[in-house]
Formats: structure tokens, C-alpha cells, sequence
């Protein structure tokens, strides 16, 4: 039987922590536009890192059970997150990404948000 929460190898955050923030947007890929994704992410590489805030960003490729691709954003806060999405950075790096060639299809077909509050985290012993 499992021990009291305290014990458990994750922290649960508390009521007085600061609760980062996670942002999942689920893109809708169509077959073959995989690679075409991939590398319109590369291409807008170091557009989020230095925003106030951020912690991490992950593009995770499917790989059984669905085709959809999720782009995994970390932030220390919802406001964070909030202030990035509303800042110029953010709409010039989303502006770049439909400046694809003419007559090329979007990479993503639909796009959904996900968030969430880190309630419990676990790192490497």
C-alpha cells in the first residue's frame, strides 16, 4: 500500500506556491505535412525563450494513437503566458509562420488549446 502524499517521489504545489502554468496546443496535421510543420517550427527557433516567464517549449511528433502533433509550452504563470500572447513577439512569430510560398498548403489544419495548473512534479532523483 502506498505511503501518505508527502512520501510520494513527486511534490504535490501548495496552496502558497506559485502554480506554473502549461499550454498544449493540439495541431491537426495532414498526412505529409509532418516534415513541412517541423520545420516551419525550426525556422521560428528563439522566438519564445526569452519571453518573461517561459520555461520550456517541446513540438512533440505522434507516434502511435493519433497524427495530431502537440506544441507543449512551460510558463511560471497564467499571466505569463497571458503577457507573451498579447505581446508583439508573439504576433510577429505567428504572422511568419502563415508567410509559407504561394500556393502551399497550412502545415496544421486546426488548432486546439489545452491548459493546465502543475499541481504535483517529479524530477530526476
Amino acid at each position: 500500500m502506498a505511503g501518505p502524499v508527502d512520501s510520494a517521489p513527486w511534490a504535490a504545489c501548495g496552496d502558497d506556491a506559485p502554480m506554473a502554468f502549461v499550454a498544449i496546443n493540439v495541431l491537426t496535421v495532414p498526412a505529409g505535412a509532418g516534415e513541412t510543420l517541423e520545420s516551419r517550427f525550426a525556422a521560428r527557433a528563439g522566438s519564445v525563450e526569452s519571453a518573461d516567464g517561459f520555461e520550456r517549449f517541446e513540438l512533440l511528433r505522434p507516434v502511435e494513437g493519433t497524427d495530431d502533433y502537440l506544441v507543449y509550452t512551460r510558463w511560471r504563470s497564467r499571466a505569463d503566458f497571458d503577457a507573451w500572447t498579447a505581446s508583439q513577439e508573439f504576433a510577429a512569430g505567428h504572422a511568419a509562420s502563415t508567410n509559407r510560398p504561394q500556393g502551399a498548403a497550412p502545415a496544421a489544419a486546426g488548432s486546439t488549446i489545452w491548459a493546465f495548473e502543475v499541481v504535483a512534479q517529479a524530477d530526476p532523483a
